[in-house]
Protein backbone atom coordinates (compact mmCIF):
# COMPACT_ATOMS: atom_id res chain seq x y z
CA UNK A 1 0.00 0.00 0.00
CA UNK A 2 1.58 3.24 -1.06
CA UNK A 3 1.22 6.83 -0.04
CA UNK A 4 -1.78 7.22 -2.35
CA UNK A 5 -5.19 8.79 -2.01
CA UNK A 6 -6.17 5.66 -0.12
CA UNK A 7 -3.53 6.15 2.54
CA UNK A 8 -4.25 9.89 2.79
CA UNK A 9 -7.93 9.20 3.44
CA UNK A 10 -7.11 7.08 6.47
CA UNK A 11 -4.46 9.45 7.85
CA UNK A 12 -7.08 11.33 9.88
CA UNK A 13 -7.99 8.08 11.62
CA UNK A 14 -4.48 7.11 12.67
CA UNK A 15 -3.59 10.71 13.55
CA UNK A 16 -6.68 11.07 15.74
CA UNK A 17 -5.76 7.87 17.53
CA UNK A 18 -2.20 9.13 18.02
CA UNK A 19 -3.39 12.45 19.45
CA UNK A 20 -5.67 10.72 21.95
CA UNK A 21 -2.99 8.20 22.92
CA UNK A 22 -0.48 10.99 23.62
CA UNK A 23 -3.16 12.93 25.50
CA UNK A 24 -3.69 9.94 27.79
CA UNK A 25 0.02 9.37 28.35
CA UNK A 26 0.74 13.02 29.10
CA UNK A 27 -2.23 13.27 31.44
CA UNK A 28 -1.47 10.15 33.46
CA UNK A 29 2.24 9.40 33.43
CA UNK A 30 3.58 12.93 33.83
CA UNK A 31 2.31 12.95 37.43
CA UNK A 32 2.13 9.31 38.51
CA UNK A 33 5.78 9.29 39.60
CA UNK A 34 5.15 12.23 41.97
CA UNK A 35 2.06 10.53 43.39
CA UNK A 36 3.97 7.31 44.10
CA UNK A 37 6.99 9.12 45.56
CA UNK A 38 5.52 11.92 47.64
CA UNK A 39 1.93 10.83 48.42
CA UNK A 40 2.28 7.06 48.70
CA UNK A 41 5.83 7.20 50.06
CA UNK A 42 7.77 4.84 47.75
CA UNK A 43 11.50 5.42 47.28
CA UNK A 44 12.98 6.47 43.93
CA UNK A 45 13.80 2.96 42.73
CA UNK A 46 10.35 1.68 43.74
CA UNK A 47 8.66 4.46 41.76
CA UNK A 48 10.44 3.31 38.60
CA UNK A 49 8.73 -0.07 38.90
CA UNK A 50 5.47 1.40 37.56
CA UNK A 51 7.23 1.61 34.21
CA UNK A 52 9.62 -1.34 34.48
CA UNK A 53 7.28 -4.23 35.28
CA UNK A 54 4.57 -3.18 32.80
CA UNK A 55 7.14 -2.65 30.04
CA UNK A 56 8.67 -6.08 30.59
CA UNK A 57 5.26 -7.69 30.13
CA UNK A 58 4.58 -5.40 27.17
CA UNK A 59 7.75 -6.53 25.41
CA UNK A 60 7.22 -10.22 26.19
CA UNK A 61 3.67 -10.21 24.83
CA UNK A 62 4.53 -8.03 21.81
CA UNK A 63 7.39 -10.32 20.81
CA UNK A 64 6.10 -13.78 21.63
CA UNK A 65 2.30 -13.52 21.53
CA UNK A 66 0.73 -10.60 19.68
CA UNK A 67 3.49 -10.17 17.10
CA UNK A 68 3.26 -13.81 16.03
CA UNK A 69 -0.54 -13.67 16.05
CA UNK A 70 -0.59 -10.46 14.02
CA UNK A 71 1.76 -11.89 11.37
CA UNK A 72 -0.04 -15.21 11.17
CA UNK A 73 -3.53 -13.73 10.85
CA UNK A 74 -2.43 -10.35 9.42
CA UNK A 75 -4.44 -8.51 12.08
CA UNK A 76 -3.52 -4.93 12.93
CA UNK A 77 -6.59 -2.76 13.60
CA UNK A 78 -8.35 -5.53 15.52
CA UNK A 79 -5.48 -5.76 18.00
CA UNK A 80 -5.41 -1.98 18.48
CA UNK A 81 -9.14 -1.72 19.19
CA UNK A 82 -9.29 -4.67 21.56
CA UNK A 83 -6.15 -3.59 23.37
CA UNK A 84 -7.42 -0.07 24.05
CA UNK A 85 -10.85 -1.29 25.13
CA UNK A 86 -9.51 -3.79 27.66
CA UNK A 87 -6.87 -1.37 28.96
CA UNK A 88 -9.50 1.31 29.50
CA UNK A 89 -11.61 -1.02 31.62
CA UNK A 90 -8.55 -2.15 33.55
CA UNK A 91 -7.49 1.42 34.35
CA UNK A 92 -10.72 2.12 36.23
CA UNK A 93 -10.39 -1.15 38.14
CA UNK A 94 -6.87 -0.20 39.25
CA UNK A 95 -8.13 3.02 40.79
CA UNK A 96 -10.90 1.23 42.68
CA UNK A 97 -8.70 -1.54 44.07
CA UNK A 98 -5.91 0.81 45.17
CA UNK A 99 -8.40 2.78 47.30
CA UNK A 100 -9.43 -0.31 49.28
CA UNK A 101 -6.36 -0.21 51.53
CA UNK A 102 -5.16 2.43 53.98
CA UNK A 103 -1.56 1.22 53.63
CA UNK A 104 -0.11 3.76 51.21
CA UNK A 105 2.87 1.65 50.17
CA UNK A 106 0.55 -1.28 49.42
CA UNK A 107 -1.69 1.05 47.39
CA UNK A 108 1.37 2.03 45.36
CA UNK A 109 2.20 -1.58 44.60
CA UNK A 110 -1.41 -2.27 43.64
CA UNK A 111 -1.08 0.45 40.99
CA UNK A 112 2.23 -1.00 39.79
CA UNK A 113 0.88 -4.56 39.56
CA UNK A 114 -2.36 -3.37 37.98
CA UNK A 115 -0.56 -1.38 35.30
CA UNK A 116 1.61 -4.43 34.64
CA UNK A 117 -1.47 -6.55 33.94
CA UNK A 118 -3.20 -4.06 31.65
CA UNK A 119 0.07 -3.56 29.76
CA UNK A 120 -0.58 -7.01 28.33
CA UNK A 121 -3.56 -5.47 26.52
CA UNK A 122 -1.74 -2.28 25.57
CA UNK A 123 0.95 -4.41 23.95
CA UNK A 124 -1.71 -5.62 21.51
CA UNK A 125 -2.26 -2.03 20.47
CA UNK A 126 1.46 -1.19 20.32
CA UNK A 127 2.50 -3.98 17.98
CA UNK A 128 -0.59 -3.57 15.81
CA UNK A 129 0.13 0.15 15.43
CA UNK A 130 3.78 -0.31 14.43
CA UNK A 131 2.96 -2.90 11.77
CA UNK A 132 -0.07 -0.98 10.45
CA UNK A 133 1.95 2.14 9.58
CA UNK A 134 4.44 0.05 7.59
CA UNK A 135 1.56 -1.78 5.88
CA UNK A 136 0.02 1.46 4.68
CA UNK A 137 2.98 3.66 3.76
CA UNK A 138 5.96 3.20 1.46
CA UNK A 139 9.46 2.92 2.88
CA UNK A 140 10.54 6.35 1.62
CA UNK A 141 7.50 8.02 3.24
CA UNK A 142 7.58 6.40 6.67
CA UNK A 143 9.93 8.89 8.34
CA UNK A 144 7.79 11.86 7.28
CA UNK A 145 4.55 10.07 8.18
CA UNK A 146 5.83 9.14 11.64
CA UNK A 147 7.06 12.71 12.06
CA UNK A 148 3.64 14.13 11.23
CA UNK A 149 1.95 11.64 13.52
CA UNK A 150 4.22 12.40 16.45
CA UNK A 151 3.73 16.12 15.83
CA UNK A 152 -0.04 15.69 15.99
CA UNK A 153 0.50 13.52 19.05
CA UNK A 154 2.41 16.41 20.59
CA UNK A 155 -0.72 18.53 20.41
CA UNK A 156 -2.64 15.84 22.28
CA UNK A 157 0.17 15.58 24.81
CA UNK A 158 0.01 19.33 25.54
CA UNK A 159 -3.67 19.02 26.39
CA UNK A 160 -3.07 15.92 28.51
CA UNK A 161 -0.19 17.40 30.51
CA UNK A 162 -2.10 20.65 31.09
CA UNK A 163 -5.29 18.93 32.25
CA UNK A 164 -3.26 16.48 34.33
CA UNK A 165 -1.57 19.38 36.12
CA UNK A 166 -4.95 20.90 36.92
CA UNK A 167 -6.48 17.65 38.12
CA UNK A 168 -3.49 16.52 40.18
CA UNK A 169 -4.33 18.94 43.00
CA UNK A 170 -7.98 19.55 42.07
CA UNK A 171 -7.46 22.97 40.45
CA UNK A 172 -5.43 24.02 43.47
CA UNK A 173 -8.40 23.53 45.79
CA UNK A 174 -7.37 20.20 47.28
CA UNK A 175 -4.15 18.37 48.15
CA UNK A 176 -1.26 17.22 45.95
CA UNK A 177 -2.24 13.77 44.67
CA UNK A 178 -6.01 14.38 44.80
CA UNK A 179 -6.45 13.59 41.11
CA UNK A 180 -5.14 10.05 41.54
CA UNK A 181 -6.55 9.34 44.99
CA UNK A 182 -10.07 10.44 44.09
CA UNK A 183 -9.90 8.91 40.62
CA UNK A 184 -10.32 11.80 38.18
CA UNK A 185 -7.00 11.14 36.44
CA UNK A 186 -7.83 7.45 36.10
CA UNK A 187 -11.29 8.22 34.73
CA UNK A 188 -10.15 10.78 32.14
CA UNK A 189 -7.32 8.50 30.96
CA UNK A 190 -9.76 5.61 30.58
CA UNK A 191 -12.24 7.79 28.67
CA UNK A 192 -9.48 8.82 26.27
CA UNK A 193 -8.82 5.14 25.50
CA UNK A 194 -12.47 4.46 24.80
CA UNK A 195 -12.76 7.51 22.53
CA UNK A 196 -9.56 6.58 20.67
CA UNK A 197 -11.29 3.42 19.45
CA UNK A 198 -13.73 5.48 17.34
CA UNK A 199 -11.29 6.80 14.70
CA UNK A 200 -9.70 3.35 14.40
CA UNK A 201 -13.06 1.98 13.28
CA UNK A 202 -12.53 3.89 10.01
CA UNK A 203 -9.01 2.56 9.41
CA UNK A 204 -8.42 -0.59 7.32
CA UNK A 205 -7.36 -3.82 9.01
CA UNK A 206 -3.87 -3.68 7.53
CA UNK A 207 -1.65 -6.66 6.81
CA UNK A 208 0.29 -7.33 3.64
CA UNK A 209 -2.71 -9.10 2.08
CA UNK A 210 -0.82 -10.75 -0.72
CA UNK A 211 1.40 -7.74 -1.43
CA UNK A 212 5.11 -7.68 -0.62
CA UNK A 213 5.01 -11.35 0.39
CA UNK A 214 8.13 -12.26 -1.52
CA UNK A 215 11.64 -11.28 -0.58
CA UNK A 216 13.73 -11.81 2.52
CA UNK A 217 14.90 -8.27 3.20
CA UNK A 218 12.93 -5.04 3.24
CA UNK A 219 15.66 -3.03 1.49
CA UNK A 220 16.32 -4.36 -2.05
CA UNK A 221 19.95 -3.23 -1.76
CA UNK A 222 20.75 -5.96 0.80
CA UNK A 223 20.47 -9.69 1.12
CA UNK A 224 18.80 -11.19 4.16
CA UNK A 225 22.04 -11.99 6.00
CA UNK A 226 23.35 -8.43 5.70
CA UNK A 227 20.00 -7.03 6.74
CA UNK A 228 19.91 -9.24 9.83
CA UNK A 229 23.47 -8.28 10.87
CA UNK A 230 22.75 -4.59 10.58
CA UNK A 231 19.46 -5.00 12.42
CA UNK A 232 21.21 -6.61 15.41
CA UNK A 233 23.86 -3.87 15.64
CA UNK A 234 21.16 -1.24 15.20
CA UNK A 235 19.13 -2.76 18.05
CA UNK A 236 22.16 -2.57 20.37
CA UNK A 237 22.72 1.09 19.46
CA UNK A 238 19.04 1.88 19.98
CA UNK A 239 19.08 0.06 23.31
CA UNK A 240 21.93 2.27 24.53
CA UNK A 241 20.43 5.49 23.14
CA UNK A 242 16.98 4.81 24.55
CA UNK A 243 18.19 3.44 27.88
CA UNK A 244 20.25 6.60 28.24
CA UNK A 245 17.59 9.12 27.24
CA UNK A 246 14.72 7.42 29.01
CA UNK A 247 16.42 6.16 32.17
CA UNK A 248 15.57 9.51 33.76
CA UNK A 249 12.03 9.77 32.36
CA UNK A 250 10.40 8.66 35.61
CA UNK A 251 12.53 10.85 37.91
CA UNK A 252 12.33 14.13 35.98
CA UNK A 253 9.12 15.24 37.70
CA UNK A 254 10.45 14.19 41.12
CA UNK A 255 13.62 16.21 40.49
CA UNK A 256 11.73 19.35 39.49
CA UNK A 257 9.26 19.38 42.41
CA UNK A 258 11.98 18.69 45.00
CA UNK A 259 11.62 21.33 47.71
CA UNK A 260 15.37 21.60 48.23
CA UNK A 261 15.80 22.24 44.52
CA UNK A 262 13.54 23.93 42.01
CA UNK A 263 10.38 23.23 44.02
CA UNK A 264 7.97 23.80 41.13
CA UNK A 265 4.21 23.41 41.52
CA UNK A 266 2.18 20.91 39.52
CA UNK A 267 1.01 23.68 37.18
CA UNK A 268 4.57 24.93 36.59
CA UNK A 269 5.65 21.34 36.02
CA UNK A 270 3.03 21.07 33.29
CA UNK A 271 4.57 24.08 31.50
CA UNK A 272 8.06 22.56 31.68
CA UNK A 273 6.86 19.17 30.45
CA UNK A 274 4.95 20.87 27.64
CA UNK A 275 8.16 22.43 26.38
CA UNK A 276 8.89 18.86 25.33
CA UNK A 277 5.50 18.73 23.63
CA UNK A 278 6.21 21.94 21.70
CA UNK A 279 9.54 20.52 20.58
CA UNK A 280 7.83 17.29 19.52
CA UNK A 281 5.38 19.29 17.37
CA UNK A 282 8.09 21.43 15.76
CA UNK A 283 10.64 18.70 15.12
CA UNK A 284 7.97 16.15 14.18
CA UNK A 285 7.01 18.34 11.24
CA UNK A 286 10.61 18.71 10.06
CA UNK A 287 12.02 15.25 10.67
CA UNK A 288 10.74 13.91 7.33
CA UNK A 289 12.58 16.69 5.51
CA UNK A 290 15.74 15.92 7.49
CA UNK A 291 15.49 12.24 6.65
CA UNK A 292 15.24 12.98 2.93
CA UNK A 293 18.16 15.43 3.06
CA UNK A 294 20.71 13.64 5.23
CA UNK A 295 19.31 10.11 5.59
CA UNK A 296 17.52 8.37 8.43
CA UNK A 297 20.73 7.09 10.00
CA UNK A 298 22.29 10.54 10.30
CA UNK A 299 18.99 12.03 11.45
CA UNK A 300 18.93 9.44 14.22
CA UNK A 301 22.42 10.55 15.31
CA UNK A 302 21.23 14.15 15.41
CA UNK A 303 18.34 13.11 17.64
CA UNK A 304 20.68 11.32 20.04
CA UNK A 305 22.87 14.43 20.17
CA UNK A 306 19.88 16.60 21.05
CA UNK A 307 19.05 14.18 23.85
CA UNK A 308 22.57 14.45 25.22
CA UNK A 309 22.30 18.25 25.21
CA UNK A 310 19.07 18.09 27.21
CA UNK A 311 20.54 15.63 29.70
CA UNK A 312 23.63 17.81 30.18
CA UNK A 313 21.44 20.80 31.01
CA UNK A 314 19.42 18.83 33.56
CA UNK A 315 22.63 17.49 35.10
CA UNK A 316 24.34 20.87 35.46
CA UNK A 317 21.75 23.63 35.06
CA UNK A 318 20.81 25.63 38.13
CA UNK A 319 18.49 28.16 36.48
CA UNK A 320 14.87 27.26 35.78
CA UNK A 321 15.11 28.96 32.40
CA UNK A 322 17.80 26.48 31.40
CA UNK A 323 15.55 23.63 32.50
CA UNK A 324 12.91 24.82 30.02
CA UNK A 325 15.59 24.72 27.30
CA UNK A 326 16.73 21.26 28.39
CA UNK A 327 13.14 20.06 28.27
CA UNK A 328 12.84 21.40 24.72
CA UNK A 329 15.96 19.48 23.69
CA UNK A 330 14.62 16.27 25.23
CA UNK A 331 11.35 16.67 23.34
CA UNK A 332 13.21 17.34 20.09
CA UNK A 333 15.29 14.23 20.68
CA UNK A 334 12.18 12.12 21.26
CA UNK A 335 10.56 13.23 17.99
CA UNK A 336 13.69 12.83 15.87
CA UNK A 337 14.84 9.52 17.36
CA UNK A 338 11.36 7.98 17.26
CA UNK A 339 10.58 8.84 13.63
CA UNK A 340 14.03 8.23 12.13
CA UNK A 341 14.70 4.98 14.00
CA UNK A 342 11.28 3.65 12.96
CA UNK A 343 12.04 4.38 9.30
CA UNK A 344 15.52 2.87 9.67
CA UNK A 345 14.08 -0.29 11.23
CA UNK A 346 11.31 -0.57 8.62
CA UNK A 347 13.95 -0.65 5.87
CA UNK A 348 15.54 -3.68 7.56
CA UNK A 349 12.41 -5.70 8.42
CA UNK A 350 10.93 -8.12 5.85
CA UNK A 351 7.16 -7.63 5.43
CA UNK A 352 6.34 -11.29 6.18
CA UNK A 353 7.65 -10.97 9.77
CA UNK A 354 6.89 -7.28 10.23
CA UNK A 355 4.89 -7.42 13.47
CA UNK A 356 7.30 -9.79 15.24
CA UNK A 357 10.40 -7.77 14.30
CA UNK A 358 8.72 -4.53 15.28
CA UNK A 359 7.94 -6.14 18.62
CA UNK A 360 11.69 -6.65 19.10
CA UNK A 361 12.48 -3.13 17.91
CA UNK A 362 9.82 -1.66 20.20
CA UNK A 363 11.50 -3.42 23.11
CA UNK A 364 14.37 -0.92 22.97
CA UNK A 365 11.85 1.85 23.60
CA UNK A 366 9.46 0.23 26.01
CA UNK A 367 12.05 -1.36 28.30
CA UNK A 368 13.97 1.91 28.45
CA UNK A 369 11.02 3.75 30.00
CA UNK A 370 11.13 1.58 33.09
CA UNK A 371 13.93 -0.95 33.30
CA UNK A 372 16.60 1.71 32.72
CA UNK A 373 15.18 3.73 35.60
CA UNK A 374 15.06 0.72 37.90
CA UNK A 375 18.61 -0.48 37.24
CA UNK A 376 20.34 2.86 36.53
CA UNK A 377 18.70 6.15 37.54
CA UNK A 378 16.78 4.91 40.58
CA UNK A 379 19.65 3.04 42.29
CA UNK A 380 22.16 5.81 41.54
CA UNK A 381 19.85 8.35 43.17
CA UNK A 382 18.94 6.19 46.16
CA UNK A 383 22.52 5.06 46.84
CA UNK A 384 23.83 8.62 46.67
CA UNK A 385 21.15 9.76 49.12
CA UNK A 386 21.96 6.82 51.42
CA UNK A 387 25.61 7.91 51.45
CA UNK A 388 24.57 11.34 52.67
CA UNK A 389 24.68 13.37 49.48
CA UNK A 390 22.08 16.07 48.94
CA UNK A 391 19.02 14.93 47.00
CA UNK A 392 19.62 17.44 44.19
CA UNK A 393 23.17 16.15 43.72
CA UNK A 394 21.92 12.55 43.74
CA UNK A 395 19.42 13.26 40.98
CA UNK A 396 22.07 15.12 38.97
CA UNK A 397 24.30 12.03 39.08
CA UNK A 398 21.49 10.06 37.44
CA UNK A 399 21.24 12.61 34.62
CA UNK A 400 25.02 12.49 34.13
CA UNK A 401 24.96 8.68 33.84
CA UNK A 402 22.15 8.95 31.28
CA UNK A 403 24.31 11.37 29.26
CA UNK A 404 27.19 8.87 29.15
CA UNK A 405 24.97 5.93 28.15
CA UNK A 406 23.34 7.89 25.33
CA UNK A 407 26.79 8.87 24.10
CA UNK A 408 27.81 5.22 23.86
CA UNK A 409 24.76 4.46 21.73
CA UNK A 410 25.44 7.44 19.49
CA UNK A 411 29.04 6.27 19.00
CA UNK A 412 27.86 2.79 17.93
CA UNK A 413 25.29 4.24 15.52
CA UNK A 414 28.01 6.44 13.97
CA UNK A 415 30.19 3.37 13.46
CA UNK A 416 27.24 1.55 11.86
CA UNK A 417 26.40 4.24 9.33
CA UNK A 418 29.96 5.46 8.77
CA UNK A 419 31.95 2.22 8.60
CA UNK A 420 29.77 -0.90 8.44
CA UNK A 421 26.91 -0.07 6.06
CA UNK A 422 29.09 1.60 3.36
CA UNK A 423 31.02 -1.69 2.96
CA UNK A 424 27.90 -3.73 2.15
CA UNK A 425 27.47 -4.62 -1.56
CA UNK A 426 24.46 -3.03 -3.22
CA UNK A 427 24.86 0.33 -1.47
CA UNK A 428 21.68 0.25 0.62
CA UNK A 429 20.20 3.71 1.22
CA UNK A 430 20.02 3.57 5.00
CA UNK A 431 22.51 6.18 6.19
Amino acid sequence: MGDSGYSRRIFWGVSSFQALAMFRRGLFYSYLSIYLRYYLGLNVTETTLFATLPMILNVVFQTFVWGNLSDRLQLRRTLIIRGELLAGIGTVLIWYVHTLTEDRALAGYIIIIGLSLIEIFWSMSNVGWSALISDIYRQEDRNAVQGRLISIGGLGRIGGVWIGGLLYDGLGRYYEGWGFQEGSLFFVASAAMFISIIPMMFVPEGGIGGQEETGTAADPGMDAAASDRIFVIFLIAMGLINFGRNSVAVIVSQYLVLETGFGVSSSTLSYIVNMQSLAIIFWGIGVGWLGRRIGNGRTLCLGAGLGMAGLAIFAAGSDLGLIYLGSFFLGASHAVVYASSYAFAAALIPPRIRAKRFGIFNATFFLSWGLAGTVIAGPITDVAIAFGYAEMFAYRLAFASAFVLTGLGLALQLVLIGMIIPKIPGKPVLT
